[in-house]
């Protein structure tokens, strides 16, 4: 009897039960009957414990190894035979002793289990079902390295069997004592983890807890061989691990937080404990880039400068990519120590790599050691900080203090571009191969070497040869070139052709495919294109290529409306039956909630599956769609499907998929399924959920309530609230409040990582996080690289950041990281450039102004333009500068954040200053009109009249220009290739015709001889066309060319007569498809109520998000709930106030269901506070207790 509920009791704790009773019929337990029944109770639970943590339980193994095994499958490793299955599972070299009963078959078994759930083998074997080789699977690590050592050295068919036995390896070198393993067996299993680790989640990473020292050491040497597979999250955990594990080892204390369960009764390591020796140094390499910046304090100053001399630095720092500026500065300083001045340190400026992003204190060099600084900053990230660029320039000068320009070119290497064209030198061939592709040249400096190569015939022809050798400069060719390419003779290199092309603007495009497409078949032109150029091909043009066949789409990237004209084809000519999807790959952009909705049961698996592959080829709407229909296929094996899933089930759902089901159906989720339910949200991505969608505070409640397991939130422990995964960034304020201290302040930080956060939480939250770590302006520069993202949700809070040394190269850094900037944090960069430079002016300002900041690690342009920091009027008798004044060095490291100097400041500009940054000024598109004026009076004073100006003064003033009348407007000298350079600047409907009138007559043009190549090349100045010259263009130009017009901002009477044109050229709207409406973008805009309203719902998903903006509220209003509804969550976040205003509330309610994505949902008000206790929350809040309580009443 009481056997009997002790087995009872060990079945309620865990489904090991078989296990349990094992060991005790095997007199594992021996005791008297009371004492002997709790702790076999006890043992249960603690076998229980163990046995989660092995391979093979929990997703982690089986969704590592189906994720590894996947890419053995897409790279067409073939599947390995039975033979070699057998010979290497039932590893015939090991005694039958050294085995355990079944393992052989159980490993087999489930191999062939996650093998059959994406590539069903030929052969099969009798196998257990995998829950139950779940419960039995057991491992010998002697066994396994035998196992590994014989596919080690195999054939491209052994690429399965070792993405099964990574994940394998890994978590038995972390789950198991390793006193039985040697030395060889150990370094077997490290080798077979590499790809397991190299893929983990860093949630997911569990690093052994207690190795010894030996172990230690090998285990970074693998890490440091993986350094750059692995994301920064993952950096970090190692960096814990290794500092644990080295004080631990080596020093015999600990630095693990006290409240973790793991610490031994060990001393605290004092903070002054010297830690970071040269051993340890080396054992961390590219790792110590996430130190903590007191880390590099406990280094002691002889080994850390021996560390420096070494050459295991440099093969450290080479690997490392970006580092915190307060962390850089802390090395540097230390460095510093090293050497009796700055000047011996400079001579060490070879072995910087990422340290030289961040050393501004930069002496004068020799032409020598400028070189060398060069070289390692051209690593760096100029875009990033801005003083990076202007280090350079000063640089490049003194290389070229003592020598030619052509000599020096190979030393500069991609800073070849910060040359101003006047100091650019001629360029061989030879010399543009050696810079490669990537080199950004700005359109100043093609316009110099296009011409060096074409010499005075501007529509000169060249050969393919030429055209490949011109590399990275042939974006600066000109139309007509490019119209004559011959396929032939470069269809042929398709890896050269994406390079050349990557860089063309939307009408170079069009013109060199133009070209190609004279003497070649379409088929096999689109079968040869790839990149941009591919992505330009019209659809008019693509239906004549006539491909019919999935094997005919090949792994290209396809435009939307491309996927959306294919993804047609192959649907209606039934080629996506029998579980193709994920041959689409990126046409999958193209299925419709139709095609998903009509997909037959047996196929809406592999349709999940094939989505998961590739979900960066999906919208929300997709998604959402492809969610209702798996759930609606799941729904039909039986009735509460979801209130009585089995972990199982749930693991089998997709997890970008899953994070769509419904609030009331999250509720519902049974607590047994929690475990899987976490280890979901663990990894899930959001992305594709709606920012707003009812599922995200319910996914988010559920989650705490299984952590939680039914009590309070303050016994969340820092690993808990890392489970949560991307639902951290969803937590309230109100329910942050209720973790305990040490949690919530792990948490804020780690909140600073979240791409989105709730605009409704942003307030709360920064308060919180005042709370918690003080007020901002207290705050050192280390905790600002950590929080600044938090505060920078709010545009208050940003501004008032203190103007502290510091702030500037960290917002720098910050800015880098961020998806978006906002107008607050430019401005406040804005305000600390200028301020520091008005501080600095003012205390030299009886000085003549020609010393150097050496801060700012820039003496000047290379120019030799006067870089003072102001420019102070020799006639002023104050001793003090007391206004802003904009400079050649602030113009510079400002970029697009001179847009906030005022008229009055741009005023104080000097002529000379003017004319050296007239390119940077001319990039900003959003000057205001009172800024227009000064700086357009400032361009005719230094270049004269409008009409006098040439073609390439022009482009050089860039946006500068939109402040000249219509009169001068109409007189300027622009090129058709010119004009996409300058479409992006703000211009004014008014200006779009003398624009217009400019250009025909520059280029002799008129609206009935534009070709789709003008059309497309005109871009936003199409609408200076009147009413009757758009109805003269030709119908088969417009045609070739409106795919390629994506993204242009007509107005309504121009998207009114464009329309008319596209109505004649493919049909009444009702007819349109979604790849045709794709594909006419902007001109869309230009229906009437009517016609917007004859549009299939369909459609609504693939209009272009700029189009919806630019419907006339009026219009709009005519729309049906079911087009509303369909426009989906990004689409429907683009109508405007005034488009609301003219809807009625029915239209409000369906435009709030395509905000959401909660098409078959009911709104449910996101909680507050801890999550409730459901019925089943309270259920599992009473279990141990039943337990406890059953446990007593058998002593």
């Amino acid at each position: 009897m009481i056997f009997s509920v002790v087995l009872g009791i060990c079945v309620g704790i865990n489904a090991h039960f078989e296990l349990c009773h094992h060991a005790q019929q095997t007199g594992l337990f021996t005791m008297s009957p009371k004492r002997g029944t709790l702790l076999l109770f006890v043992a249960c639970a603690a076998l229980a414990n163990s046995l989660s943590m092995m391979p093979g339980n929990g997703p982690d193994f089986k969704d590592m190894a189906k994720r590894l095994m996947r890419k053995c499958h897409d790279k067409g490793c073939p599947v390995p035979k039975m033979l070699l299955l057998r010979t290497v599972f039932n590893n015939s070299d090991s005694p039958a002793k050294d085995r355990s009963s079944g393992q052989s078959d159980t490993l087999l078994s489930t191999f062939m289990n996650i093998l059959d759930s994406f590539s069903p083998a030929k052969e099969s074997l009798s196998r257990v079902p995998l829950d139950d080789s779940d419960k039995t699977m057991m491992w010998n690590c002697s066994n396994l390295s035998k196992m590994i050592k014989l596919i080690r050295n195999s054939s491209a068919s052994a690429c399965y069997v070792h993405a099964f036995m990574a994940p394998l390896s890994w978590a038995a070198l972390t789950t198991q004592s390793d006193n039985n393993m040697d030395s060889d067996d150990y370094d077997t299993l490290l080798w077979a983890a590499r790809s397991a680790v190299q893929g983990m989640p860093a949630t997911r990473m569990k690093l052994p807890i207690e190795p010894p020292p030996e172990r230690v050491k090998m285990i970074l040497k693998m890490l440091l061989e993986l350094y750059e597979f692995t994301s920064e999250a993952q950096r970090m955990k190692v960096v814990r691990w290794a500092k644990q594990q080295i004080t631990e080892n080596y020093f015999n204390c600990t630095m693990r937080p006290p409240s973790d369960s793991r610490l031994k009764l060990m001393q605290r390591c004092k903070p002054s404990l010297k830690w970071l020796n040269m051993e340890a140094l080396i054992m961390i390499g590219p790792y110590l880039s996430y130190l903590e910046p007191s880390d590099v304090d406990s280094s002691p100053k002889e080994k850390l400068c021996e560390f420096f001399y070494s050459a295991k630095f440099k093969s450290a720092l080479k690997m490392v990519v970006r580092m915190n500026p307060s962390l850089a500065k802390r090395f540097i300083e230390r460095f510093q120590g090293c050497f009796s001045g700055r000047k011996d340190f400079a001579e060490h400026v070879d072995k910087l790599g990422t340290l030289a992003c961040h050393y501004w204190a930069v002496p004068d060099l020799s032409p020598e050691l400028s070189k060398k600084l060069l070289s390692e900053l051209n690593n760096c990230d100029d875009l990033g900080n801005p003083r990076i660029k202007m280090l350079k320039k000063r640089l490049i000068k003194a290389v070229m203090s003592n020598s030619n320009t052509t000599e020096v070119l190979p030393t500069l290497g991609s800073s070849v571009t910060l040359l101003s064209p006047t100091h650019l030198p001629p360029m061989s061939v030879d010399d543009l191969k050696n810079l490669g592709s990537s080199v950004q040249w700005t359109k100043d400096q093609l316009r110099k070497l296009v011409k060096k190569q074409l010499g005075d015939m501007k529509c000169k022809k060249l050969s393919g040869e030429e055209l490949m050798a011109l590399k990275s400069v042939a974006a600066g060719l000109p139309s007509c070139v490019l119209k004559h390419v011959k396929a032939q003779e470069i269809l042929h290199d398709e890896e050269a052709l994406r390079n050349i092309s990557k860089r063309m603007n939307k009408g170079q495009l069009k013109a060199m495919l133009q070209g190609l497409r004279m003497d070649v078949d379409p088929l096999e032109l689109v079968q040869k294109l790839a990149g941009p150029l591919l992505r330009k091909v019209s659809i008019s043009s693509l239906s004549k290529a006539n491909i019919t066949s999935l094997d005919q789409l090949g792994d290209k990237t396809w435009s939307r409306p491309q996927a959306a004209y294919l993804a047609k084809k192959m649907y209606d000519l039934k080629q996506l039956q029998y579980g193709r999807y994920r041959r689409l790959r990126s046409v999958l952009q193209g299925i419709t909630c139709k095609m998903i909705e009509k997909v037959a049961d047996r196929d809406v698996q592999d349709m999940a599956q094939a989505l998961t592959e590739t979900p960066r080829w999906l919208s929300k709407v997709q998604a959402g769609c492809a969610a209702r229909k798996l759930f609606g296929t799941l729904e039909k094996k039986r009735a509460d499907y979801f209130k009585n899933i089995t972990g199982k089930e749930m693991d089998d759902i997709p997890t970008f998929l899953f994070v769509h089901l419904n609030p009331q159906k999250v509720k519902d989720l049974p607590d047994s399924a929690c475990p899987v339910f976490i280890d979901k949200m663990e990894v899930a991505d959001l992305s594709l959920l709606p920012h707003r969608a009812p599922s995200r505070p319910a996914l988010t409640r559920r989650a705490l309530l299984c952590l939680a397991n039914g009590t309070d939130l303050s016994r969340l422990t820092t690993d808990d609230v890392s489970r949560l995964g991307s639902l951290l960034c969803e937590l309230q304020p109100t329910q942050l409040r209720l973790l305990a201290p040490d949690v919530l302040a792990s948490s804020l930080q780690a909140m600073a990582s979240c791409q989105h956060i709730p605009q409704r939480h942003r307030a709360d939250l920064i308060q919180l996080v005042t709370q918690t770590f003080g007020n901002s302006s207290d705050w050192s520069a280390e905790m600002m690289e950590k929080l600044g993202p938090l505060i920078l949700l709010d545009d208050n809070a940003t501004s008032a950041l203190p103007n502290k040394p510091w702030m500037k190269d960290v917002l720098y850094f910050l800015k880098s990281c961020l998806s978006r900037s906002s107008d607050a944090l430019r401005k406040k960069i804005f305000s600390l450039i200028t301020n520091a430079a008005l501080e600095t002016s003012s205390a030299n300002s009886n000085s003549t102004g020609n010393g150097t900041d050496d801060s700012n690690g820039s003496s000047g342009s290379i120019n030799g333009t006067n870089s003072n920091v102001t420019d102070i009027s020799s006639s002023s008798n104050s001793s003090t500068v007391s206004a802003k004044v904009p400079t050649v060095e602030l113009i510079e490291e400002l970029g697009k954040g001179n847009v906030y100097w005022t008229p009055a400041e741009l005023d104080r500009m000097s002529t000379q200053t003017f004319l050296a940054t007239v390119e940077t000024l001319g990039i900003i598109s959003d000057y205001s009109a009172d800024q227009l004026a000064v700086l357009s009076k400032k361009a005719t004073k230094a270049l004269g009249p409008a009409s006098n100006m040439t073609e390439s003064v022009v482009m050089q003033l860039g946006c500068l220009i939109q402040g000249f009348s219509n009169t001068d407007l109409e007189k300027l000298p622009l090129s058709l290739d010119a004009l996409e350079d300058i479409a992006q600047c703000g211009w004014s409907e008014s200006q779009m015709e003398p624009l217009w009138k400019g250009v025909a007559k520059y280029n002799n043009l008129t609206a009935q001889q534009l070709g789709a190549v003008e059309m497309v090349a005109l871009s936003r100045f199409i609408c200076g066309l009147n009413a009757r010259e758009i109805g003269q263009l030709s119908m088969d130009a417009f045609k070739d060319a409106v795919g390629s017009m994506d993204g242009v901002q007509y107005s309504f009477q121009v998207a009114q007569q464009l329309k008319r044109l596209a109505v004649s050229a493919f049909g009444d709207p009702r007819t349109w498809t979604e790849a045709r409406a794709a594909d006419l973008g902007n001109i869309v805009a230009g229906l009437d109520a009517n016609e917007l309203f004859s549009l299939d719902p369909s459609v609504m998903p693939f209009l272009s998000e700029s189009c919806i903006s630019l419907i006339p509220p009026s219009n709009f209003a005519g729309l049906s709930g079911a087009q509303l509804e369909a426009l989906g969550p990004d689409n429907a976040a683009m109508v405007t106030s005034e488009q609301r205003a003219a809807m009625t509330d029915k239209q409000l309610a369906a435009l709030e269901r395509a905000m959401t994505g909660s098409r078959d949902q009911k709104q449910t008000p996101e909680g507050s506070g801890a999550p409730s206790l459901s019925v089943e929350g309270i259920s599992a809040f009473m279990k141990p207790l039943l337990f406890l309580l059953t446990g007593f009443l058998l002593l």
